[in-house]
């Protein structure tokens, strides 16, 4: 059930930053950001209150309160990236330097993932890169990409550590705190947040998609070692590819081509490891 969840988690991902990428090319990415953690948060603590906890402890709250200041910077510098670079450069950079930097932080605290992990975590990485086309950064979004990698990584590592026993309100406590991070800066230029009512809605379901995705990665991290969930729902590069084919009329190169086989395989090694 774990990897099914990570994955899962990873298809949300996928859907959630194709939309915002486009949103961000037509609307400002700061508004994108803020009224998408709040659309998150929304989701976050209706969820929490539909599945009630067995003891909230406000460790777990604090857990989930990092892990929403490394979301709130993830997506801030993931949009802005997306704003004027390029999806197939700023998606891939975010997510297999996040995905390095929460593996080795897992294996730190104390994971173990089996040979055959290993092997698929390995093989993610360089899968990831060619699932994006191996692109060149024409945009100059390489720089937002590595800043929001860090988010990404504080953002998974910090929500694993909540306890069970808390259930949903980790992830409503960091939706919250991503919330209150943004909204000073957001406050200081208020015409950025003046969208047409179907914009606004658009970036607030953009964010529930995102909280939807943290739910389920924290339910697989639950069943799941740190290292391997990660993995599973950093595969979410494939989807934006997949989308840009199906709605965008894009082509699918060589490298793709050998990046999803390869993404496939690593899946299968990781759900078997």
């Amino acid at each position: 059930m774990g990897p099914l969840l990570a994955l899962a988690s990873a298809v949300c991902y996928g859907i959630v930053d194709f939309s915002g990428g486009l949103l961000s090319r037509r609307v400002h990415f700061a508004a994108v950001t803020l009224l998408g953690q709040i659309g998150g948060l929304l989701l976050a603590t209706t969820a929490a209150l539909l599945l009630p906890a067995d003891a909230v402890h406000p460790v777990d709250l604090l857990w989930g309160a990092l892990s929403g200041i490394g979301s709130g910077a993830a997506m801030h510098f993931l949009n802005r990236g997306l704003s004027h670079g390029a999806m197939s450069v700023v998606v891939p950079v975010s997510a297999v330097t996040g995905v390095g930097l929460s593996v080795v932080c897992g294996v730190a605290l104390g994971d173990r993932p089996t040979a055959v992990a290993w092997l698929g975590i390995a093989l993610s990485a360089p899968a990831l890169w060619m699932v994006c086309g191996g692109a060149t950064d024409e945009g100059g979004g390489v720089p937002d990409g590595l800043l929001a990698s860090a988010g990404v990584a504080l953002q998974y590592i910090a929500l694993a550590q909540a306890g069970a026993s808390s259930g949903l309100w980790p992830v409503a406590a960091g939706r919250a705190a991503a919330v209150l991070v943004l909204l000073p800066a957001a406050a200081r230029h208020p015409r950025r947040l003046r969208l047409p009512r179907v914009r606004a809605l658009q970036a607030v379901l953009v964010g529930a998609g995102a909280a939807l995705g943290l739910i389920l990665y924290l339910l697989a991290v639950q069943r799941q070692l740190l290292a391997v969930a990660v993995v599973l729902a950093s595969l979410y590069p494939a989807l934006p590819v997949i989308l840009g084919l199906a709605l965008l009329h894009e082509r699918l190169g060589c490298k793709q081509v050998v990046g999803l086989l390869a993404a496939g395989v690593a899946t299968v090694l990781l759900s078997l490891g």
